[in-house]
């Protein structure tokens, strides 16, 4: 093999198709079809005219003749240390790999293909220079490519500020076996989609950023029409938290379903890619039946970012696949959709390995994208918020080891000191390493998961090479995600489109049902972090709206879970009806993923009676509330099938949902938890640290006007001693009064709220009482010198 470098001549356009009535370009002699034309300055003309006429024809003819080779990177032999990254098919067309080593080069990528036609070829590949957009120096994503076990000339991933094809000279090729590699240089995140070759050396390859251009469906021999799968009574768009919902709820309902999945691992965020720990109360509220599935297949992580094994990808995947009703497609990327008036059709597929199109052909489909790709694509009515969007975090971990490690300096990661970020904590730079507020979330989202890493690399440097490097020495960085965390983009419309107010109001609607349990919880940039990048912060600051009922939980509307204008589309996830702010708090995993819970069981209707998501509220929602009722693991085989309810159901959970802290059940004698209290006033919710009981705790600052007020029933006569859960927290009131009303008595108690070391019971005071006789302990913020603590009162039967 031998390898040279030569310039091609610039680009041309699109060809138009040859003349069939014409001589084939190749055997066409101007000088035989009109012999007399040089001869006369007119005739010089016309010849002139129809040489510029006849050359893109001519230039057609010849590649018709020209030898290529085409190899789609994801589908090599053996990726080696690279990865496959399908994050930004829709904007930049097609998956590719990336050499994501963390600063250490990765191992080669092998493609071994059949050489037949011997010759000379030039070599393309479509690459770029991942931070020429910043115009910043280095050109990080450097990497090789060999041919037979020798590299071309040229470096790769040198040129270009966006995707493009950069020319690697030409190469002479045997016929027979030839090994193609992608050789990492630097290991950090070099990317390469494509390579081509062809014996026409002249002539660039054309444009490549649309998803599976004609171009590129000849080069891979695809056909025209794509193989089709289904009809499914329910598909399924993203394998997230709510896709993992919808498919599993609906599947147990009798319909027949396809979840696709453009990653190899389910759990979106909640993978082992991403590393978000999956948030937001299950099993509670008007319908504590929902959760039942989500806490099937949901992950043990206790920290974001955790390590691989705490986000159990292979669980979700055995859950899933133990499903009959189920097809699950991973590595399978959904691009397009066929529509009829306002229903959708089908989805289209691509296979992220093979490049193979599988249309699916479904009654009805559920977005569970995150960024309502399938509602944007069929003209679903949706919304973004202007500006002031969350932003997208790529969390990272670093370790100690045993000897000094070495860092490669970063000369066009972002130029930080130590000063520029918070110290990750724990080894963790966890969810506040987010960009992108003001960026366009959905066309720049390659850039902004770039700048991510930027920002990562940068700080690293920083703790390794710069001011940190004395405190450094054996730490070595071991995980980056390279796959964004993405928390806001488009949402889809529904027949409601719920408000903050709506939420803190508690409005009732007739078809709430999922419970939202987590703060209204927006994301800005940290301002003392944001000086120094002020185009593009990189430290965010969570502002959260204390006023959610974080233990019962919002009933978010089923109406929010269906398109307004599609009459066959439902979503779940983060693209639901709801505004910017409401997004704050139904956007965590477990909450998301009960909505899926509740799609399904949805489109179980919709295949019994034949109608849309919108008749199911208009017409069926006591049925679709009694399917609430179902424990998770209830059945069916069809949706017109009689519901099995096996031995393994969950039993069901009280409306605050399972206790996280000491069961009040557990104690003696009479126990009133917060949650049953009168609460007045501002208080701020918790579950941090102590041993509390139930479902958390409430605190009050002092002199806010706030105040609790529980009421006890004494079971039989005698003298019961009353008593208050305290918190051993250095803000709580050493002093602050509590009444207690009996009868037609009524004394004030100072109590110390912070107890003992382990918090506990703190007496207040000694009462006798008759049996059914009421008492009752107001706990006010007037007057204390720290914040007040209300978690639960309990009354015990003492011996006088």
């Amino acid at each position: 093999m031998r390898s040279t470098m030569q310039r091609p001549r610039p680009a041309c356009g699109a060809l138009p198709a040859f003349p069939r009535h014409l001589p084939t370009p190749h055997v066409l002699d101007f000088a035989n079809i009109m012999p007399d034309m040089h001869a006369h300055p007119i005739g010089r003309q016309l010849a002139t005219f129809l040489l510029l006429l006849l050359s893109p024809w001519l230039a057609a003819a010849r590649s018709a003749h020209a030898a290529e080779l085409f190899l789609e990177t994801e589908s090599f032999d053996a990726l080696g240390g690279w990865k496959l990254d399908t994050q930004f098919i829709q904007q930049m067309g097609s998956p590719y790999l990336l050499a994501h080593g963390l600063g250490r080069p990765v191992d080669d990528a092998v493609k071994t293909i059949q050489v037949t036609t011997p010759g000379t070829y030039r070599v393309w590949a479509r690459t770029f220079d991942w931070v020429a957009r910043w115009e910043a120096p280095g050109a990080p994503g450097k990497f090789q490519i060999w041919i037979d076990g020798q590299p071309l000339e040229p470096t790769f991933g040198t040129e270009s500020a966006d995707w493009a094809w950069q020319d690697g000279g030409t190469v002479q090729l045997d016929a027979g076996p030839t090994e193609f590699r992608l050789h990492d240089l630097t290991g950090f995140d070099g990317r390469c989609d494509c390579i081509y070759l062809t014996t026409e050396l002249d002539q660039p390859p054309p444009p490549a950023d649309e998803i599976l251009s004609q171009w590129r469906r000849q080069q891979l021999g695809l056909p025209e029409e794509p193989a089709e799968r289904g009809p499914y009574d329910l598909v399924v768009v993203g394998g997230g938290y709510a896709g993992m919902g919808s498919a599993i709820s609906a599947a147990r309902m009798g319909c027949r379903v396809a979840l696709i999945q453009d990653r190899g691992v389910l759990g979106g965020n909640g993978s082992s890619e991403v590393r978000v720990w999956a948030m937001g109360n299950i099993r509670r509220g008007k319908y504590p039946r929902i959760g039942e599935i989500v806490e099937e297949f949901a992950d043990s992580a206790t920290k974001s970012p955790g390590r691989y094994e705490e986000f159990e990808d292979e669980k979700k995947e055995r859950i899933v696949r133990a499903e009959p009703q189920i097809d699950l497609w991973l590595n399978h990327h959904a691009f397009d959709a066929k529509t009829e008036g306002k229903r959708i059709l089908s989805v289209d597929a691509l296979n992220t390995k093979t490049g193979q199109v599988t249309r699916m052909i479904g009654d009805r489909f559920v977005d569970c994208t995150g960024h309502g790709w399938l509602g944007q694509w069929v003209g679903a009515d949706s919304d973004m918020a202007p500006d002031g969007r969350m932003g997208m975090s790529n969390m990272w971990r670093w370790d100690e080891t045993d000897s000094p490690q070495e860092f490669p300096e970063t000369p066009w990661a972002l130029d930080l000191n130590m000063e520029d970020f918070p110290y990750p904590r724990d080894h963790h730079g966890q969810w506040f390493w987010e960009s992108g507020f003001d960026k366009d979330a959905v066309g720049s989202a390659e850039s902004i998961r770039d700048w991510n890493l930027r920002a990562v690399f940068g700080a690293f440097n920083a703790m390794k090479n710069r001011e940190g490097a004395d405190d450094h020495r054996t730490a070595i960085l071991t995980w980056v995600a390279y796959v964004g965390g993405p928390r806001e983009s488009n949402r889809l419309l529904g027949d409601v489109i719920l408000t903050q107010e709506d939420i803190v109001n508690k409005r009732d609607f007739p078809d709430g049902c999922v419970p939202s349990t987590w703060s209204i919880d927006l994301h800005y940039p940290k301002e003392q972090y944001a000086q120094k990048y002020p185009q593009n912060p990189f430290i965010s600051k969570a502002v959260h709206d204390q006023r959610v009922d974080r233990m019962y939980g919002y009933p978010v509307p089923y109406r929010c879970f269906y398109s307004r204008n599609i009459d066959n589309l439902f979503m779940a996830g983060r693209n639901v009806s709801v505004t910017h702010e409401a997004l704050g708090t139904v956007r965590v995993m477990k909450t998301c993923g009960m909505m899926g819970e509740v799609v399904g069981k949805a489109a179980s209707i919709c295949a019994l009676r034949d109608c849309t998501p919108r008749e199911v509220y208009q017409d069926h929602l006591d049925e679709l509330l009694e399917l609430l009722e179902l424990p998770g693991k209830a059945r069916r085989s069809t949706p017109s099938a009689p519901i099995v309810i096996g031995e393994d159901a969950l039993p069901k959970a009280p409306a605050y949902g399972i206790p996280s802290g000491v069961d009040p059940r557990s104690l003696d004698g009479v126990v009133v938890d917060d949650r049953e209290a009168d609460l007045q006033g501002s208080w701020g919710s918790g579950t941090r640290d102590i041993n509390y009981i139930g479902w958390g705790y409430r605190y009050a600052s002092p002199n806010s006007g706030a105040t609790a007020t529980f009421v006890l029933t004494a079971k039989e006569p005698g003298t019961y001693q009353i008593r208050l859960r305290a918190a051993p927290f250095d803000n709580r009131a050493t002093k602050a009064n509590v009444e207690v009303r009996w009868n037609d008595r009524a004394t004030t108690h100072a109590v110390n709220y912070r107890g003992s070391e382990e918090g506990e019971f703190v007496d207040v005071a000694t009462v006798e009482l008759n049996s059914g006789d009421e008492l009752t302990v107001v706990q006010r913020s007037a007057g204390a010198n720290g914040l007040i603590h209300a978690d639960a009162v309990q009354m015990v039967k003492i011996d006088r």
